[in-house]
């Protein structure tokens, strides 16, 4: 929350269940932002995100909205939104920030070459079953260079692969628009990035409950990959490079406790 505050960002929780619910969770895991109660739903259907697909003889859940995060500006108006398929799932606030571009405070690993340098980070260093989040890489290639964007053809370009690690679920790979970058002596125009620019790699913890099953003794999650890219100036392309790179997560569990209407 206080980075949150430090970017001019502020976060309100609304759900479908009742204040007493909402202040015994808000007790037992620390929360600070307000949890707002929609008895009945009424906004979560004025907003248009009614789970239609449970029948109202299910009492429990009957009423939830489907998840997602919307942004709004000063004026109260939605910006964009970020929603997943399943009531479980959560796209984190780190990773919404990550796909905007904008700063996110987390520990990062600096790698350099004479023509590329690399920071990587995780958005979130906690993560449970059903956390959707983000491996952000900045590059910033040197001055003069470029390297290839995905799509380019006879050259290797920039791609970050990710070793298979338990119950992680690779998804979409994001990468800015390249610009063409027209070579002269071959008349060859070809996508590049010659500024510097944010990969983002989303990944997610599976929530199924085999997969939950399977998670209860592990406290820690270590991910590895690969960095793969050719750097090229206006008058010499380098040897293709390949960079290990790894980062950690701790694991929690979800909080299954529920309060008494």
């Amino acid at each position: 929350m206080a980075q949150l505050k430090r970017q001019g960002l502020s976060v309100a929780g609304v759900s479908y269940d009742s204040v007493a619910v909402l202040a015994d969770f808000s007790r037992r895991r620390g929360i600070t932002f307000p949890l707002l109660s929609d008895s009945g739903s009424r906004t979560i259907k004025q907003y248009g995100i009614f789970n239609t697909t449970i029948p109202e003889t299910n009492q429990q859940t009957y009423g939830i909205p489907f998840p997602g995060t919307f942004m709004l500006n000063a004026q109260g108006i939605v910006t964009s939104r970020y929603f997943e398929q399943a009531y479980q799932e959560r796209t984190t606030v780190g990773a919404i920030l990550a796909r905007l571009g904008d700063h996110v405070e987390a520990a990062a690993t600096k790698v350099s070459s004479p023509q590329v340098e690399v920071t990587s980070f995780v958005t979130d260093s906690t993560v449970a079953p059903g956390t959707h989040f983000s491996i952000v890489l900045d590059v910033k290639p040197a001055k003069g260079v470029h390297v290839y964007a995905p799509g380019v053809t006879g050259y290797k370009p920039i791609a970050l692969s990710l070793a298979p690690a338990p119950n992680l679920i690779i998804r979409d790979a994001r990468y800015p628009h390249p610009e063409d970058y027209h070579f002269k002596p071959l008349n060859e125009h070809v996508p590049v990035y010659q500024r510097p620019f944010r990969m983002v790699q989303d990944v997610a913890i599976d929530a199924s409950p085999q997969a939950q099953a399977t998670l209860k003794d592990m406290t820690t999650l270590n991910l590895k990959g690969t960095l793969s890219y050719q750097a090229c100036n206006d008058s010499v392309c380098f040897a293709p490079q390949s960079v290990p790179l790894t980062w950690s997560v701790t694991l929690r569990q979800l909080d299954r406790e529920r309060a008494k209407p």
